[in-house]
């Protein structure tokens, strides 16, 4: 992958900590009373056999898991594949970042989590969903969500275009969170500031760039990009909000030399620094 490392003395500076902070933040977490479920590839829309990378098995301190949700949309022989969109390719490449670009003990590959009322969604720190567009929670699913974001975790949406999409996302948010409300992040906000300086962000555009030009999707309700929160009572982001633009795309063609490197860098450092906030905060 073509990535550009920045600051890379304060970044080393920075996680000097880590380890410190990581116990502090796993120690405030409210774990399962379940083994984690072992790794498991699925069925996707895109990819059919992606390989597995060589160390799949090797047991480490975190990874990123994928939220498996329920839609309206894309079904093949009978699935429902609108949860799979970049995956498995996007999640590798990104986890392949975390371990050039953090002292984060990740694994290789991501860890696909369902809200089906059993433990297991407990034992990962956080969970990335694409599309929400159309995802749809039940009450039961909402409400499992919102108990594991109460019990310390963290929920990271991304890959949803326009108003139509937007008001999809939020049939089900406020299902999960009725009484808190959406804000834009500031720049000034520490998310964007843990590792890179990133005051000064744009809109990320998936592959479909490639084909059009053009840097939003949809129609005109396409841009500008939001990046918005949820946050708890003491003021964390709990829930980030990617709309408008497509940070898994950007992972996912990270490696091609025609999807443009200031796409791809800023995805990653937004990545980076999400988890890193997730995990000292």
């Amino acid at each position: 992958m073509r990535l550009r490392v920045i600051s890379l003395t304060a970044l080393v500076a920075l996680l000097g900590a880590w380890g410190v902070l990581h116990a502090q933040r796993l120690s405030q977490r409210s774990p399962s009373q379940e083994p984690p479920r072992p790794f498991k590839d699925y069925p996707a829309a895109e990819y059919t056999d992606f390989p597995l990378p060589s160390d799949w098995q090797k047991t480490t301190e975190w990874t990123r898991a994928r939220l498996h949700y329920s839609s309206t949309r894309r079904r093949r022989g009978g699935l429902d594949l609108n949860w799979t969109i970049d995956y498995p390719r996007s999640d590798r490449h990104l986890l392949e970042g975390v371990r050039r670009l953090t002292r984060i003990d990740t694994r290789s590959v991501e860890q696909v989590v369902d809200l089906d009322g059993e433990d297991d969604v407990y034992n990962w720190p956080m969970l990335y969903a694409v599309e929400v567009g159309y995802w749809r929670l039940s009450d039961q699913e909402a409400a499992q969500l919102r108990e594991f974001i109460q019990r310390g975790g963290f929920l990271m949406v991304d890959d949803f275009h326009s108003t139509y999409e937007w008001a999809g996302f939020m049939a089900s948010m406020t299902k999960v969170f009725p009484d808190r409300e959406v804000e834009d992040l500031p720049n000034d906000d520490p998310i964007f500031h843990t590792i890179y300086d990133l005051s000064e962000r744009f809109q990320v555009p998936g592959a479909q760039y490639l084909r059009s030009g053009r840097t939003y999707e949809k129609d005109e309700n396409g841009r500008p990009e939001h990046w918005r929160c949820i946050r708890d009572d003491r003021g964390r982001v709990i829930v980030a909000i990617c709309h408008n633009m497509d940070l898994g795309d950007a992972w996912e063609w990270s490696d091609d030399p025609h999807y443009d490197e200031k796409f791809a860098s800023l995805a990653y450092r937004i990545g980076m620094n999400y988890f890193i906030y997730d995990l000292s905060h």
